[in-house]
C-alpha cells in the first residue's frame, strides 16, 4: 500500500529508504546530502562499484551495514560533468529501477519502504507522471510504501503500520 506522508524522512522507521541519484552522482544535495552525511562510507562503496560495474542509468545499487538503515541508490540519469549542476532524471531510466526495486523486494522481501518523490520536483520529472510509474510498478507489494511528499525536518511523518 502506498501512503503519501509529510516530514523528515530521515527519521522514517521504515526497513529501507529509496533515493534517486546520478551515475557517479556526488550526493551533495537534498536527501542524498542527508545520507551522505550519516554514512560517507556509502558514497565511497557506491562511486567504487559505478566505476568497477560502469554503472549506467536503470540500474540500482543497496548499500547498508548491520543494525542500519538499507539504502536502495536508484540511478535515474547519467552524470553531469560538473558536480555543481544536476541532470534532470530521465523517465525511462526510472521506470526500469522502479521495476528493479520491485523485482528487488520479491527477492528480499522487505518491510517497509520510504523514499521521495523519485526524480520528481525542482528540475525534475511532473510528479503525477511519477506518482502513476510508482503505482504501476509498486502498487502490488503488500507492504507500507511511504512516499514523502513534504519534507518537515525534525518531524516525525504518521507512517501507518509502522
Amino acid at each position: 500500500m502506498i501512503y503519501e506522508v509529510e516530514g523528515d524522512l530521515m527519521l522514517s522507521r521504515a526497513a529501507v529508504v529509496v533515493q534517486a541519484v546520478g551515475v557517479h552522482d556526488p550526493m551533495t544535495t537534498g536527501l542524498s546530502r542527508k545520507l551522505h552525511e550519516r554514512f560517507p562510507v556509502m558514497v565511497e562503496s557506491f562511486h567504487q562499484w559505478c566505476k568497477e560495474t560502469q554503472a549506467e542509468p536503470g540500474q540500482l545499487w543497496t548499500w547498508g551495514e548491520s543494525g542500519k538503515a538499507i539504502i536502495v541508490n536508484l540511478l535515474t540519469h547519467e552524470a553531469d560533468d560538473d558536480p555543481s549542476r544536476q541532470r534532470r532524471p530521465d523517465k525511462i531510466a526510472l521506470n526500469r529501477c522502479l521495476k528493479a526495486l520491485n523485482a528487488l523486494y520479491h527477492d528480499r522481501r522487505f518491510s517497509s519502504m520510504a523514499m521521495p518523490m523519485l526524480g520528481a520536483g525542482e528540475r525534475g520529472l511532473d510528479w503525477p507522471e511519477v506518482k502513476d510509474m510508482m503505482n504501476s510498478q509498486l502498487g502490488d507489494l503488500l507492504i507500507p510504501i511511504f512516499i514523502y511528499t513534504k519534507q518537515l525536518d525534525g518531524q516525525l511523518a504518521h507512517e501507518p503500520g509502522l
